[in-house]
């Protein structure tokens, strides 16, 4: 397992020297393969997709998971341009949007809602390469060690990150965000009902974090939601630094939690082939509710 991940880290980083065009064109069709091969994951998405989007034709639902699926390969394949290209090629291919530099100058901590779009890494890269703002966030670690470490080296490379693994007590993260990090913020992940509660995502009773309003409540925190696309061709990304949000969190975790989700929602609404379909938004289920996923 070492050597095949050492393989494949060298061929993202042989890859990184392409045109972007090309690395998309080579990521659209490893998405096609792995739309064909991947049967567990392309049943996964389908099933959200049908859950999430039922307005739409059985045959628009299957077109929209071929399509998430090209944009996935795209965000597989172009890791190593986030781990790997100089700053300056990112900061031209990168394009950002609204208050980027909120966190460097606000007297308050600042939380980042960034909802798992294929683009969300081009989010973290941008969080670092376009203020100056000492950053802090939270990751899955990977079975792999030589995976981890080379995530772990990506996402810190450019000396404004710390990351702390989902496993580890809160503890760390919370001081670092009273030594004025900014708290780069991932909520919409099913995690269980530890810190969580069954809220509405497109009518769906979903797992949904709690912990985000929360914290920010406790710690005094603006929170600012962000949003990432990846732009077709060879065109680059978009990163949307919106405006924080009034009036969040309030004294009702639950209310935020759902308000929250319906941003989200939207968000999905108005680029729905690039939002992470593949993940089980709803693998926990309220008692006695059978699986969605068997």
């Amino acid at each position: 397992m070492t050597l095949a991940a050492r393989a494949l880290l060298a061929g993202v980083w042989l890859l990184h020297w392409l045109p972007l065009p090309l690395l998309a064109m080579l990521g659209r069709g490893l998405g096609l393969l792995l739309h064909a091969l991947g049967r567990g994951r392309r049943e996964v998405a389908r099933r959200n997709v049908a859950l999430c989007l039922p307005g739409l034709a059985a045959a628009e639902q299957r077109a929209l998971v071929r399509e998430h699926f090209q944009w996935l390969g795209r965000s597989l394949l172009e890791r190593g341009l986030l781990w790997y290209a100089s700053p300056a090629r990112l900061r031209r291919l990168i394009h950002v949007e609204g208050e980027v530099t909120l966190a460097e100058r606000s007297e308050r901590p600042v939380m980042w809602l960034v909802p798992h779009f294929m683009a969300l890494d081009v989010a973290g890269a941008a969080t670092q390469l376009f203020q100056k703002c000492q950053v802090a966030s939270i990751y899955q670690a990977q079975s792999n060690a030589v995976m981890d470490a080379a995530m772990r080296r990506g996402r810190l490379r450019f000396g404004q990150g710390q990351v702390f693994s989902r496993h580890e007590s809160a503890l760390p993260l919370v001081r670092a965000v009273k030594r004025g990090h900014a708290f780069f913020n991932l909520p919409d992940m099913d995690f269980g009902l530890r810190d969580a509660a069954f809220v509405p995502f497109f009518g769906v009773q979903a797992a949904t974090l709690l912990a985000p309003s929360r914290m920010a409540r406790s710690l005094k925190m603006v929170v600012q939601p962000v949003v990432a696309e990846t732009l077709p061709g060879g065109q680059g990304y978009r990163v949307r630094f919106l405006p924080p949000w009034h009036s969040w969190p309030s004294d009702d975790a639950e209310a935020d939690a759902r308000r929250m989700n319906e941003w989200i929602e939207s968000e999905i609404r108005a680029n729905p082939a690039q939002y992470l379909w593949v993940h089980k938004r709803f693998k926990t289920r309220p008692p006695g509710e059978a699986s969605f996923y068997d």
